[in-house]
């Protein structure tokens, strides 16, 4: 198995989060935003997004479009934007928990 498919799969709720933090979000567009940092296959965004919406941390509406039927839109709850800053800061003590003993490995 590819060990970047591991790390992205960590990564993807994260970046989901944040990106619907920015603004609220439809599913394609979410899947773009994602790609232009990290490649990820689109079939794994919505079982991500149902699950978000499951567990209270994203609620959805449906917004007109002018380019063909309503999209459904992703928005956080308070408990997502709380549960988003959570992540935010485990990623950023595992991100240099990880560097550092990258680190030290790398001077043996």
């Amino acid at each position: 198995m590819d060990i970047s498919v591991q790390f992205k799969k960590g990564a993807l709720e994260l970046c989901v989060l944040v990106l619907i933090h920015e603004r609220d979000r439809y599913g394609y567009e979410l899947a773009q935003s994602v790609s232009q940092h990290i490649e990820v296959a689109e079939g794994a965004l919505y079982p991500l997004l149902r699950r978000l919406v499951g567990e209270g941390y994203c609620t959805t509406y449906l917004q007109e479009s002018t380019e063909g039927p309503p999209r459904k839109y992703y928005k956080l709850t308070p408990e997502g934007e709380h549960y988003m800053k959570k992540l935010v800061i485990e990623w950023k003590q595992f991100v240099k928990s990880v560097s550092n003993l990258i680190e030290r490995g790398s001077r043996l």
